[in-house]
C-alpha cells in the first residue's frame, strides 16, 4: 500500500467510526492521521516503526496501524467497522461534502443504503424534512451524486442530453457533416458508456479544440459538462459505413445484408448512413429504432411513432400534500400552462411513511381541494388519483370506501424490495387483481445505475393486466424507466396499454415525460397504444369519470 493508500484507510475508518457514534477524541485522531500521512512524501513502506513514530502528531496507536497495514494490508478495526456497514453506506461516505452525519440521518431516519435510493429520494423531496437539511441542502447534494455517478463512467441519457446537443449543434454548424455521434448515444440507450464521435481525420483537430474549450479541466478524460467523451477519427471514405456499423446492433446489419444485399466495401466515399439507405432504396430507420427494427410497421412510417406533443395529460404527479414540492394548486396551474389538457394527482398512500403519505382524513381534504379548483378552472381538469403502496401480501393501503373514491388508483411497490421472483410476482399478482387497481406503476422498482430490479415474471404480470384490464406505467423519470422498453411489444401482443408517466415531484419534472417518449419510440409506440395521449375528454371516458 503506498501512502495515500494507507492515508485514506484511516479518513475511513474516522468516517465509519463517526458514523457509529463512536470516541470523538479516537476519531479526530485518524481524521489527523489521514492529513498527516497523505502528506508525507518518503514511502512509510520504506520506513521503520521508529521512523514512522518520529513523524510529528503521530503516536503509538497510529504506528502499530501502519505497521498492520504494511505487513498484512488490511486494518482489523476498519474490517470490523466495514462488516458493521452497508456497502452502499460506505460508499454515500465518498461522496464530497456529505459527512457522516448526514449520512447517518438518511441511514437511520429514512432507511436510505444506497446511493441510487438516496438520489431518488433527493428527487422526492424527501431530505427536506430531516433535521439539518432543507430545500439547498438536498439540491445541493443531488448535484453532488449526479457527479459522483457521472465519475464513475456511467451516465443516464437524460443526464448527458445538454452535452450531446452542444455537441451536435457545433457538428451541423462547423464540421460539414465530418462528424457525427454515434453508438449508444446516438441510439438513445437508458444508460451510456459517454458520448461517442466519429470523425474524419480531416476535422479532428477542430473537434478537438471545441471540446477543450468546453470540458471540465480537472477530469483526466475529454469531456463536456462532465460527461465523458470519445473520439475516434477515421478516412473520410470509411465515414458511412463505419457510422452505419457503429449505430446498428449486428443483427440489424445482417438483416441489411440478407434482405438488400449490403456489403460495405460497396458504399466507400458516401456522405453518410442516410446515403446508404438511399442508395439501397429503403426509408431510413432512425439509431433509436434499430434495436427493435421487426417491430417497425409495415404500413406506418416513423413519423407516426409517438411524440412528447402527443401526450395530453399528465398521470402521475405529487404534490405537497406527500413529498412534492409544489402544492396542488401550483402543479395544476402548471401543467395547464405547459399545454396540457389535465392532471392525475397521485400522492403517496399512508404506509408510505417515508414520503407523507395521505391518511384518509388528508385524501378527503385533496378530494375538496380539486372540485374547489375544477370549478375555478375551464378547459382543464385535476383527476383524484393515489400511488396506493401495494403491501407485502399484494394488498392495497386503504378500505374499499376510500379507494372506490379516486378516480384513477396507481399501485406501486415501495417497500419489502429483496424478494424472490415468486414472491414478487405474487405481489404484483395480488394487486392487479384488485378490482380498484387501474394501472401498475414501475413494476421492478429497478434505479438504473443503483438498484437492480426485484425479479418479476414479466409474461406473467403482463397477462394478467390483460385478464384485469390493468394499464402498465411506463416510468419516466430517467432513473426507472420502467417498465423496460424490451417488454412493450409483448403488452402489445396482448393488448395492454402502457402509460408514460413523468413521476413528478416538482412543476418543471411533468417534462420528464420526454424521457419516457423517447424510450418507447424504440418500441414503436404509437399515440393509441398510450394513456396519457388520450384527450381530457376520453380519459374521462376511459375511466367512467363523470
Amino acid at each position: 500500500m503506498d501512502n495515500k493508500a494507507i492515508a485514506r484507510s484511516f479518513n475511513l475508518l474516522g468516517k465509519l467510526m463517526d458514523l457509529h457514534g463512536e470516541n470523538p477524541f479516537k476519531i479526530r485522531s485518524y481524521y489527523s492521521a489521514y492529513n498527516i500521512l497523505r502528506k508525507q512524501e518518503t514511502p512509510l513502506n520504506e520506513m521503520s516503526t521508529e521512523e514512522i513514530l518520529s513523524i510529528n502528531g503521530l503516536g503509538k496507536a497510529i504506528a502499530g496501524k501502519i505497521d498492520e497495514l504494511k505487513s498484512k494490508g488490511y486494518m482489523d478495526t476498519l474490517e470490523r467497522f466495514k462488516e458493521m456497514t452497508p456497502p452502499g453506506i460506505i460508499e454515500m461516505l465518498s461522496v464530497r461534502g456529505f459527512g457522516p452525519k448526514k449520512v447517518s440521518a438518511v441511514w437511520n431516519q429514512l432507511g436510505i443504503t444506497t446511493i441510487g435510493e438516496l438520489l431518488q429520494a433527493c428527487n422526492e423531496n424527501r431530505l427536506v424534512s430531516l433535521k439539518g437539511f432543507g430545500l439547498k441542502t438536498q439540491e445541493s447534494l443531488l448535484s453532488k451524486l449526479k457527479y459522483f455517478q457521472s465519475s464513475k463512467g456511467f451516465f443516464h441519457y437524460a443526464d448527458a442530453i445538454h452535452a450531446i446537443e452542444k455537441i451536435r449543434l457545433f457538428i451541423e454548424k462547423d464540421l460539414d457533416g465530418n462528424a457525427a455521434i454515434v453508438g449508444d448515444a446516438a441510439k438513445h440507450d437508458q444508460v451510456i458508456k459517454g458520448i461517442e464521435v466519429l470523425v474524419t481525420e480531416s476535422y479532428e483537430d477542430k473537434l478537438l479544440v471545441f471540446i477543450q474549450q468546453h470540458e471540465d479541466q480537472e477530469k483526466e478524460n475529454h469531456n463536456i459538462d462532465g460527461v465523458d467523451i470519445h473520439i475516434e477519427s477515421i478516412p473520410q471514405e470509411e465515414f458511412a459505413i463505419e457510422q452505419l456499423a457503429r449505430n446498428s446492433t449486428e443483427e440489424f446489419i445482417e438483416y441489411l445484408q440478407d434482405e438488400y444485399e449490403y456489403e460495405p466495401e460497396e458504399y466507400l466515399d458516401l456522405l453518410n448512413e442516410e446515403a446508404i439507405f438511399n442508395e439501397l432504396d429503403i426509408s431510413f430507420i432512425a439509431p433509436p429504432q434499430r434495436e427493435l427494427f421487426d417491430l417497425k410497421p409495415r404500413d406506418r412510417g416513423d413519423d407516426e411513432l409517438i411524440k412528447k406533443g402527443d401526450i395530453k395529460g399528465i398521470i402521475h404527479a405529487h404534490s405537497t400534500y406527500s413529498d412534492g414540492l409544489h402544492s396542488l394548486k401550483e402543479m395544476a396551474e402548471y401543467c395547464k400552462k405547459s399545454g396540457f389538457e389535465y392532471l392525475l394527482i397521485t400522492d403517496h398512500s399512508q404506509t408510505a411513511f417515508y414520503a407523507d403519505g395521505l391518511k384518509p382524513e388528508q385524501v378527503k381534504a385533496q378530494w375538496e381541494e380539486i372540485d374547489q379548483l375544477n370549478n375555478a378552472m375551464t378547459d382543464f381538469r385535476i383527476f383524484k388519483g393515489i400511488e396506493s403502496d401495494i403491501l407485502n401480501d399484494g394488498s392495497l393501503d386503504y378500505d374499499e370506501e376510500i379507494l372506490k373514491g379516486f378516480d384513477v388508483v396507481i399501485a406501486s411497490i415501495h417497500s419489502n424490495l429483496n424478494m424472490s421472483e415468486e414472491k414478487a410476482t405474487a405481489r404484483l399478482m395480488n394487486a392487479i387483481k384488485n378490482p380498484y387497481t387501474n394501472i401498475l406503476g414501475h413494476p421492478t422498482g429497478r434505479l438504473l445505475l443503483s438498484r437492480e430490479a426485484y425479479p418479476i415474471d414479466h409474461a406473467q404480470i403482463i397477462d394478467a393486466c390483460a385478464a384485469h384490464n390493468v394499464i402498465i406505467e411506463l416510468n419516466a423519470h430517467p432513473n426507472r424507466l420502467d417498465i423496460d422498453y424490451h417488454w412493450i411489444d409483448y403488452c402489445r401482443s396482448k393488448g395492454v396499454m402502457i402509460s408514460i408517466n413523468p413521476d413528478a415531484h416538482s412543476k418543471e419534472a411533468i417534462h420528464m415525460v420526454a424521457h419516457g417518449v423517447r424510450v418507447a419510440r424504440k418500441a414503436y409506440v404509437n399515440p393509441n397504444e398510450n394513456l396519457s395521449s388520450l384527450s381530457r375528454e376520453e380519459f374521462q371516458v376511459k375511466f367512467s369519470i363523470t
